[in-house]
């Protein structure tokens, strides 16, 4: 893949990312905090928000992992629905760290 058509692939990735994590933060966010729902979900479990993260995270990557191990073909949109899910938890996950990491230097 020529430089030029790798970038376009990665902007378009990042602009789908921004899109969805946007749309989503009405529906998951609590008030303000973009990552309530980690916290809700850590507190029920007795885990960490991190691990909550993770915990939810994991569907989406075994769900990658179960179409790349099938040697099936798969339509772009789907590729584009299952890879986009899991880039941005691992985003939502960075948050949680750079959060934690935050609040430890208070």
């Amino acid at each position: 893949m020529q430089a030029m058509q790798f970038n376009e692939v990665l902007f378009d990735q990042f602009a789908k990312m921004e899109a969805v994590l946007a749309a989503k933060a009405d529906e998951y966010a609590g008030g303000n905090d973009r990552l309530a729902n980690f916290k809700k979900a850590a507190a029920l479990q007795g885990i960490t928000p991190e691990q909550a993260c993770h915990g939810m995270m994991t569907k989406h990557i075994v769900s990658v992992s179960d179409m790349v191990q099938s040697g099936k073909e798969y339509p772009m949109a789907m590729w584009e629905e299952k890879l986009g899910d899991a880039l941005n938890y691992y985003v939502l996950l960075k948050a949680l760290v750079v959060e934690r990491h935050t609040a430890d230097l208070s």
